[in-house]
């Protein structure tokens, strides 16, 4: 689990380093849908910050789409009504214990056992023919996200995953009826805003919660140069931010996209250690290999796993029916 810090004498403000942190530990499900978050008098003992700070920092998350407020009871990461079997990972039991009180709840509404049952049918075949077409979207601003998810989604289920700019939606929907659009948790409620309801099923994914990552970044040593590498602009954000918050000036952060060759010899030249997204890591490598003679040290590269949570591949396996493939 994250542990939130603050750095006070970091150029980043207090509540953008808390805003980055909170907004990760949702993204990459250690605060899965409908969890509790920490209520503004425990986040303020743990982070040093005041309460109104942090009361503003909530706003910011409800904003964002990402938590809810309920009224007496305090902060929730906000569960969307059309994530369905993405939220539980319970067994087989469970489910059917859902279903009874599934059951019992409509003939509670005056719903009888033939329309439930159609009902249900009906809801089964449409997620089946959702499978036939599975779309990643994400906005433009960072299309790179979505060539990564696009990319380890093909690998890892084996199937033709396309890849649509957020703003082009509008435009596909008007030609296809149904599908499957997968994307980042960060942009749920960008998406659900396009989506009519009961025509694309979306499927929000938790990233990595590159909980390895930052067990190695707490043991560099002071003053350390660290380096990090990804296709994702958005991604290199949120890990200079989450770096920044855990180490503040402790630590020296370059950052650079994978793309932007200029900016990547000089991150390989300065960096003690290097941690490159599993995407960028054989172009890194290759690039440090070509750069070895010029080079006064040469970076320790640390590659991630993955930038999709491992549980997100396995529960989207079964929401396609591949789990037995």
């Amino acid at each position: 689990m994250l542990n939130f810090q603050i750095q006070s004498d970091s150029d980043v403000p207090a509540s953008k380093q808390l805003f980055a942190q909170l907004q990760f530990a949702i993204a990459s499900g250690q605060y899965p849908p409908a969890h509790r978050l920490p209520s503004t008098r425990q986040l303020a003992m743990i982070t040093g910050l005041h309460r109104n700070t942090i009361s503003k920092v909530y706003q910011q998350l409800e904003e964002s789409g990402l938590v809810e407020s309920v009224a007496g009871s305090g902060i929730y990461v906000k569960t969307h009504e059309r994530e369905n079997t993405l939220n539980s990972d319970s067994p087989v039991i469970a489910s059917v214990n859902v279903i009874k009180e599934s059951i019992d709840r409509a003939l509670e509404l005056g719903c009888t056992l033939a329309q439930f049952k159609d009902i249900v049918l009906e809801e089964i075949d449409w997620r089946i023919s959702c499978c036939d077409r599975v779309i990643v979207t994400v906005p433009q601003r960072d299309i790179s996200a979505g060539e990564i998810m696009q990319q380890e989604l093909r690998d890892s289920l084996s199937i033709d995953i396309e890849l649509i700019e957020l703003e082009e939606l509008p435009q596909i929907l008007e030609k296809i009826n149904f599908g499957t659009l997968v994307t980042n948790r960060y942009f749920i409620q960008e998406v659900l805003a396009i989506v009519p309801p009961n025509s694309f099923r979306v499927i929000p994914i938790d990233m990595y919660d590159y909980n390895k990552e930052l067990e190695i970044i707490k043991t560099l040593p002071s003053q350390a140069c660290l380096g990090i590498v990804s296709l994702s602009e958005g991604t290199l954000s949120i890990a200079s931010s989450i770096v920044n918050s855990q180490r503040g000036d402790d630590l020296l952060v370059l950052t650079s996209a994978v793309s932007d060759r200029e900016r990547l010899k000089a991150v390989i030249r300065a960096a003690h250690t290097l941690i490159a997204g599993f995407a960028s890591y054989d172009l890194v490598k290759s690039e440090i290999i070509a750069m070895r003679e010029d080079l006064i040290r040469i970076p320790d590269v640390i590659r991630t796993d993955s930038y999709i949570a491992e549980k997100s591949i396995n529960l989207l396996k079964r929401e396609l029916g591949l789990s037995n493939k």
